[in-house]
């Protein structure tokens, strides 16, 4: 490791809207901020082809092009945007100790966490390819729904979260086949009733998703297989989300501040304070409920500010 201890103001560890908009507002209070962009620079959003539903852009954006003009806009107030990722935290000290790359080691006054989270997929190879083509496959049902509009879509998952998404597709796209892998739902009875009485969905149970079917660029179809019989059918779709829940990114700082069940960083409720002081969250590393690039953007301005207020009252 090297020797050379860098000491740094404001850390902000993470690169998508909640990390960039920390970063905008700890430059503007002349906080100095240096932001690690981590492993995936710019975060989910980087995966997304259309971005319509973000404030501001009246024709819309693309996920990519959008993390560059909040990068830009971060630098141009003076924030320190550097390549790597956080591979140690130490926060049993006022001075927070975080290395990066397991070479460099930062003390620093105040840390932003906004490391996000990642979606889980079912690791298909087709799968995968239109989700890289930006062909048909999603995660986000709120995010990308609107594109399917009088369609008819395909959409994995069994709890609340899937039964929340496959009704909230239902009142935008022609039908929706909800594919349940197991013979019951995993989701509370209500979400379950809601889903069930729904006219335009579908619900195949105790079947598992063998391959997303299209034309190499867009999506045509799933064939599902059916466990009880063994059978395998191909249901027509556009569109194929996928509804399993989420892997916070939060997995370096298990041993060093308050974790929920699931992974996801504990704050103060409504601040982006953590249990440790000095130590803040902001975006999908502790929100399992919106999950959204606007949500995401707002708790980055309340962890910007809390640190300046934190910083404020050690003055």
């Amino acid at each position: 490791m090297s020797n050379t201890i860098e000491k740094v103001k404001c850390l902000i560890i993470g690169s998508g809207p909640a990390g960039y908009t920390a970063a905008i507002y700890a430059a503007r209070a002349n906080m100095n901020p240096v932001l690690y962009q981590g492993i995936q620079p710019g975060g989910q959003l980087t995966t997304t082809n259309e971005v319509e539903n973000f404030p501001g852009y009246v024709n819309g954006v693309t996920g990519p092009e959008m993390m560059v003009q909040l990068q830009e806009q971060a630098q141009r107030f003076g924030t320190d945007v550097r390549d790597g990722w956080v591979t140690k935290v130490d926060f049993s000290e006022p001075m927070h100790k975080v290395w990066i790359n397991d070479t460099k080691e930062l003390h620093c006054e105040t840390v932003i966490i906004s490391t996000g989270a990642s979606a889980k997929y079912l690791g298909l190879p087709s799968e995968q390819h239109y989700l890289k083509m930006g062909g048909g496959v999603s995660a986000c049902a709120v995010c990308d729904g609107f594109f399917y509009r009088n369609q008819e879509v395909v959409i994995v998952g069994a709890g609340d979260s899937a039964c929340e998404e496959a009704h909230y597709l239902s009142k935008l796209c022609k039908k929706v086949t909800m594919l349940v892998r197991s013979e019951k739902f995993r989701a509370s009875k209500i979400m379950e009733e809601r889903v069930r009485k729904t006219e335009n969905i579908s619900i195949l149970m105790n079947h598992d998703t063998v391959e997303v079917l299209g034309d190499e660029q867009m999506v045509t179809g799933v064939k599902a297989l059916n466990k009880s019989t063994g059978t395998t059918i191909e249901i027509g779709a556009t569109g194929f989300f996928v509804a399993i829940g989420h892997t916070p990114n939060t997995a370096i700082f298990k041993d060093s501040i308050s974790l929920d069940e699931t992974g996801y960083i504990k704050n103060i409720a409504g601040s982006s304070k953590t249990n440790i002081a000095g130590v803040f969250v902001a975006g999908d590393a502790a929100d399992h409920v919106y999950r959204q690039a606007i949500t995401a953007a707002g708790t980055g301005c309340m962890a910007a500010l809390d640190a300046e207020r934190y910083l404020a009252a050690k003055e």
